[in-house]
């Protein structure tokens, strides 16, 4: 059992020492950081609730839905909605970067526990997957949405709704997209591969972006 939680939490550890110290400017207080790692393990309960509760009254049925609706969306609002209620207006949200780290710290509560209880039932041999395909995606998800709402915090009142809006939207997509190519495609891994390239580089872009900038300078381009 030692061996399969220390399995679980590796990856996500890993990735969340990468994002933490690869701010430019000044590091989060170190507490907001495994409080918001700590919201992201209990934010599992209330969604595989949800989702139980869906698949039992058949509204979460065939793989679109399944995909982009009780996956991708569910998921990635509930992690929105965290963020906005306990980061957007905190007074250490004062860099552009803040909100990848929190949003990657959620996320990765998130895949941590997710991670441990699939090795649990399903063995540690699938570690190493679950490392590089979930894990790692939930991370990227993670970072694109703090990007997008890192904008919208240092952004005029005119474009904010824009930046909260792709916050939401796009790492909802992107989510539905993994699950979709996992559960709709035959030989999805020659899908998955080119899905996961892109995702590493569009998040890692948005993290150079946003660790470019400091709070009051120059604003960041789409």
């Amino acid at each position: 059992m030692f061996g399969i939680i220390s399995a679980g939490l590796a990856p996500g550890i890993a990735l969340l020492m990468y994002f933490y110290l690869k701010e430019k400017y000044e590091s989060e207080p170190i507490h907001m950081v495994i409080r918001l790692f700590i919201l992201g393990v209990l934010l599992v309960f209330p969604t595989m609730f949800i989702q139980y509760v869906l698949e039992k009254e058949h509204i979460s049925e065939g793989s679109f839905v399944v995909s982009f609706l009780t996956s991708g969306f569910l998921e990635e609002f509930l992690k929105w909605f965290l963020l906005m209620v306990s980061t957007f207006q905190h007074i250490d949200f004062d860099e552009h970067y803040d909100g990848i780290v929190y949003g990657t710290s959620l996320s990765l509560g998130f895949a941590t526990l997710e991670n441990i209880l699939y090795l649990i039932g399903n063995g540690v041999e699938y570690a190493f997957m679950r490392a590089l395909l979930p894990v790692s995606s939930h991370a990227l998800f993670g970072v694109i949405m703090g990007f997008y709402i890192g904008k919208a915090r240092f952004s005029s009142s005119k474009t904010k709704m824009k930046w909260l809006f792709c916050s939401l939207f796009i790492p909802a997509l992107l989510h539905g997209l993994y699950d979709y190519i996992l559960l709709a495609l035959k030989n999805w891994i020659y899908f998955m591969l080119p899905f996961m390239a892109f995702l590493w580089w569009f998040g890692l872009r948005k993290a150079k972006k946003a660790r470019s900038v400091k709070a009051g300078g120059q604003s960041l381009q789409q």
